[in-house]
């Protein structure tokens, strides 16, 4: 049987997702879990290899298991009992042999937060980007639809990626103030480049404290040059919203 489950978690006390040799990771605790439920070795595969410090509101992986011994309703409650705290199973179910959880998705939303104030906030450091000086949120919000519809994002992409092609599109890009504080940034698309979404967040800052104009980023985006577009912004402001499928 195969299973496909949703995983939210908080990424800071780990090495990013994907399984590593002398790191723990969020694939590993899931893997142990679930482990201990089967008392077999159990490979699980994730639908984006967040980077440390990186965090998950929808994430997706699947399993297969031959002996189902465990109500697909109850096997969220089962794999937390085994997990820590800063993951948790937030859904499963049963999905078709093929199913691919990389290769279905339809597309991904990711959201960047900034907290945007004087002084740091202690309890939302783990979970977004500190900027003490003000950003202007009108540039921001101008500058994020730019980044809409189909476009070559090598700009926009760290060394070090895989990608066959640079080319994605983006169905839809905004920013918006959740409170007088914390400013997000909101991004559907197809697929995302190494760093990509890292890369906008950093770029609107840069947009935000006046150093480029909202209209750059088609330009940035045409020049095909990472040197052009601003910084990464750190890990820890960024979280997989969720992960859309075909089926």
């Amino acid at each position: 049987m195969k299973y496909l489950l949703s995983i939210a978690y908080k990424g800071t006390n780990y090495a990013g997702w994907q399984r590593q040799d002398n790191a723990n990771t969020i694939q590993e605790e899931i893997e142990q879990a679930l482990y201990k439920l089967y008392k077999e070795p159990i490979t699980v595969m994730g639908a984006s290899r967040t980077d440390a410090g990186v965090h998950a509101l929808g994430q997706k992986c699947t399993f297969t298991v031959d002996k189902v011994t465990i109500p697909t309703d109850k096997l969220p409650y089962a794999i937390n009992a085994n997990l820590p705290k800063d993951i948790s199973i937030t859904n499963a179910k049963i999905v078709k042999p093929d199913f691919h959880p990389i290769f279905d998705a339809k597309n991904k939303t990711y959201v960047y937060k900034i907290y945007n104030h004087e002084f740091r906030n202690p309890l939302t450091g783990d979970i977004s980007w500190h900027i003490y000086h003000k950003l202007d949120l009108d540039k921001m919000k101008k500058a994020a639809k730019f980044f809409a519809g189909e476009h070559d994002f090598a700009a926009f992409c760290a060394a070090g990626g895989s990608a066959k092609t640079s080319v994605r599109k983006i169905n839809f890009a905004k920013v918006y103030e959740e409170d007088s504080s914390i400013i997000s940034f909101e991004v559907n698309g197809n697929g995302f480049l190494y760093n990509m979404v890292r890369i906008m967040a950093g770029t609107l800052v840069y947009v935000g404290q006046g150093k480029t104009e909202a209209e750059d980023i088609l330009k940035i985006i045409a020049s095909k040059n990472r040197e052009n577009a601003g910084i990464t912004a750190p890990p820890e402001g960024l979280c997989l919203k969720e992960v859309y499928y075909l089926r």
